[in-house]
């Protein structure tokens, strides 16, 4: 009798325990994954030197989904890519532009495109930078996450770059070239820079230093 009752309260009390884990775990996999979007928001840098481990495609794929995956004003999507891991064309733009040297080192790079036409027309046409950027800052988001590092160089609005870039790749004259991203490897540790400053904050209405 003592055993069938000591069973049954270990059953009852793994049915609780079973319960409780199964209600509370959605609720803990939010918190877990929030804070690990938060984190790699906070500790996201760039990353200009990376080591000669090359970037799998899979990889690659990988961040151009998470690219795709950006909020795109009236769900055009107008961003196009430009995968670059040719050697060749990497050292190219590393010694066109300045900014961009570390391209000659980087195992790959992302050209991230826009086709203002596959927006929407008239004034709404700028969304294409908006929807492009925020492909970017996914990109890079989805990098620093898989162990990867990533810089953000930009290209558009300077005609002269648009106009190499656009050249160096055979790009149509309706794609417009928006930044370059080079992606590798991290060849050492780089801190993140803080750039939270409460000025820069207003609520409801523009307030001058001396409301």
């Amino acid at each position: 009798m003592k055993n069938s009752t000591y069973l049954i309260i270990l059953l009852a009390l793994g049915l609780l325990f079973t319960t409780y884990k199964w209600v509370s775990a959605p609720e803990t996999a939010a918190v877990n994954v929030e804070n690990t979007t938060i984190n790699d928001i906070m500790t996201r840098t760039s990353v200009r030197s990376y080591s000669g481990e090359a970037v799998k495609k899979v990889t690659v794929d990988t961040l151009l989904r998470a690219a795709m995956a950006a909020p795109t004003a009236g769900n055009k999507q107008p961003w196009r890519f430009v995968v670059v891991n040719n050697r060749q064309t990497l050292r190219t733009i590393g010694e066109e532009f300045g900014s961009m040297k570390m391209a000659a080192e980087a195992p790959v790079a992302v050209i991230m495109c826009g086709e203002p036409a596959a927006t929407f027309p008239g004034e709404g046409v700028g969304y294409w930078i908006q929807d492009v950027s925020a492909a970017t800052e996914n990109l890079l988001l989805a990098a620093h996450a898989m162990g990867l590092g990533a810089v953000w160089c930009g290209i558009y609005p300077i005609q002269e770059r648009v106009d190499k870039f656009r050249s160096l790749l055979s790009l149509p004259e309706d794609i417009i070239p928006m930044a370059c991203v080079c992606v590798g490897y991290p060849d050492g540790e780089s801190t993140p820079k803080d750039k939270w400053n409460p000025e820069y904050i207003h609520y409801n209405k523009w307030h001058s230093p001396t409301e």
